[in-house]
Order: C-alpha cells, then sequence, then structure tokens
C-alpha cells in the first residue's frame, strides 16, 4: 500500500509511482501531460523560450515546455541540488540550492559560481532559494538554524546580492517563514508563514514590502497554504493549498492548487491533485501568464 503524507525531504518515489509533469492551461481549463517518468522530478520553472527546467536525482535537467526528452543541465561537481532554484529574469542564468548553500551556472549549464556566504563552523545555517528581484540583482531565501534540538527550527525570510555579498534578515521570529517571492514590479516580497497561527503547522499567504516591514496577510481559511507564486502580469498569486490539519508541506497527499487576487481576495480552486512536496515548490508561470507547470505523483494504476 502508498504511504500517504511521507515527508518533504523524500529522495524518491514509492513502489508504483510516477512523476507527470504538466501543464495547466487557464484560459481552457485543461490539462496536458509534458511527461510521466518512473524517477522523482520536481519544480518546474519555465523559460523565457518555453523550456521547462526541473530538479531531479541531484540534477538539473530541461525539457521543451510542448514535451520531448529531459536533457541534463550540467552544475560542475555539485550533485546535490534540491528543488529550490530559480531563473535570472532574462533567462541567461539559474540560481539554485544545494547542501545549504547557493549557487549560479549559465542557463544551458557550467561550472557553479558560490554565491551564498561562508558561515562560522558549527552555526548551523543554511540557505534555501526561492525568489530574484525583476532586475536581478537581489536574492530571496529562507534562512535555516537551529533552534534547541530542531536543527532547522528557526526559518525567516532573508536577501543578499546575486554576485555574492552580505546577508540580511527581513523577519526574526520563532515561527516558520517560507517560500519568500518578488512580486514582478518589485515593490512586495510574497510568503507563507505560521505568524498568524493558533495551531502549529497552519500556514498562511502574506506579503510584506520588498525591503521589509509591516505584513499584509492574503489568505485566511483552514487549509495550510504554501509557495505563492506571482504571474508575470502581476494579477494573480498561485499556491499549493494543504487539507486542514496538515502540517508543514508533506509529499504524497492530497492538494489543490489555488489561485488568489495579488492583493488578497477569495481563491479559487485550479487543479486537484495527489502531489504536495516538488509539485510547486518554484514559480512555473509561462511568460505570457496563460499556462502554468506542475508535478503530480500518481501511482501508475490511477495515472
Amino acid at each position: 500500500m502508498p504511504a500517504p503524507g511521507r515527508g518533504a525531504g523524500r529522495k524518491d518515489l514509492q513502489p508504483g509511482q510516477v512523476s507527470q509533469l504538466r501543464v495547466h492551461d487557464l484560459a481552457t481549463g485543461t490539462d496536458r501531460l509534458v511527461l510521466q517518468t518512473d524517477e522523482l522530478i520536481e519544480a518546474p520553472n519555465w523559460t523565457p523560450d518555453d523550456r521547462l527546467v526541473v530538479n531531479g536525482g541531484g540534477c538539473l535537467w530541461q525539457i521543451p515546455a510542448v514535451g520531448g526528452e529531459l536533457a541534463h543541465i550540467g552544475t560542475g561537481e555539485i550533485r546535490t541540488v534540491n528543488n529550490d532554484h530559480v531563473l535570472s529574469p532574462d533567462g541567461t542564468a539559474i540560481y539554485f540550492s544545494a547542501a545549504g548553500h547557493l549557487y549560479r551556472i549559465p542557463i544551458g549549464g557550467g561550472n557553479p559560481v558560490q554565491v551564498s556566504n561562508d558561515q562560522p563552523d558549527g552555526s548551523g545555517y543554511t540557505y534555501w532559494l526561492h525568489g530574484i528581484t525583476p532586475d536581478g540583482g537581489t536574492l530571496a531565501y529562507v534562512a535555516v538554524e537551529p533552534l534547541g534540538d530542531d536543527p532547522r527550527g528557526r526559518r525567516n525570510l532573508a536577501t543578499i546580492p546575486a554576485a555574492g555579498g552580505p546577508d540580511r534578515l527581513l523577519s526574526d521570529g520563532a515561527v516558520p517563514f517560507d517560500g519568500p517571492e518578488y512580486s514582478p514590479d518589485g515593490v512586495w516580497l510574497y510568503y507563507n508563514s505560521e505568524e498568524a497561527a493558533r495551531t502549529p503547522g497552519h500556514a498562511q499567504l502574506f506579503r510584506m514590502p520588498a525591503e521589509g516591514g509591516a505584513a499584509e496577510q492574503l489568505t485566511f481559511d483552514e487549509r495550510v497554504n504554501w509557495f505563492p507564486h506571482l504571474d508575470p502580469q502581476g494579477e494573480s498569486v498561485l499556491y499549493i493549498s494543504y487539507e486542514p490539519g496538515t502540517v508543514s508541506h508533506p509529499a504524497d497527499v492530497d492538494v489543490t492548487l489555488r489561485i488568489v487576487p495579488v492583493s488578497g481576495g477569495e481563491p479559487r480552486d485550479v487543479v486537484h491533485l495527489f502531489g504536495g512536496q516538488g509539485t510547486l515548490n518554484v514559480n512555473s508561470w509561462a511568460p505570457d501568464s496563460s499556462a502554468f507547470a506542475y508535478v503530480a505523483y500518481p501511482f501508475a494504476e490511477s495515472a
């Protein structure tokens, strides 16, 4: 029997499970299958020239958005790429997280350049990438540090120059913050957090001024909402929504992809699927805002 609700750090699929890379067209409300594989792939980005970039097996891969074969994107000696990767706005570079650090490579692959800073031994400080400013100059990431016995107990929003430089914390709290992503005009930083939660694990969507400041809450329901992604036109926020009572963002559960206006309002359901971690960790909107990509993880008999 398949195991539901596996931890977010899972490294492979369960027996009989597949990864389905899919594209949802908003005008027609229809989905199309780009790729099905029995290997774990995650977190599509959509390039300006209509390719999808995903991670899998500690590496990066690309495939035409219309379908085809996965092609490897070289990352030098790094084989620990996770599902936190973003594209430069001009489409010339990929920034990614691996083993707690941030790196940059050309869009077609190459030797990685470390962007993140080396932290003092024993600090436990690690970098988990999620956003980049519209001018490509600044990266937004989750700064993870130990808290008590939990090595990842402290998760705050932070920024660093894309060329490297000083880290800057934008939040400073014991409740988890995650998924920071800039609005297309660079004015806002959208994210999910538990800052308004009365129940541990009950994340909602928020935004704050890009340079830091007072937060505005955008979702207020009983569901658990993660990873806000703004469409390139700056009108809608796509996110992944978990069942009430979910803690964190597990894999292998029933989830709903929803859209809410950028200033908040009534969300609407777009796609129901079996997925979770890896489905929608990064921005996957098409350049014209007409569609988005995601990954579902059904079992072969139901695929």
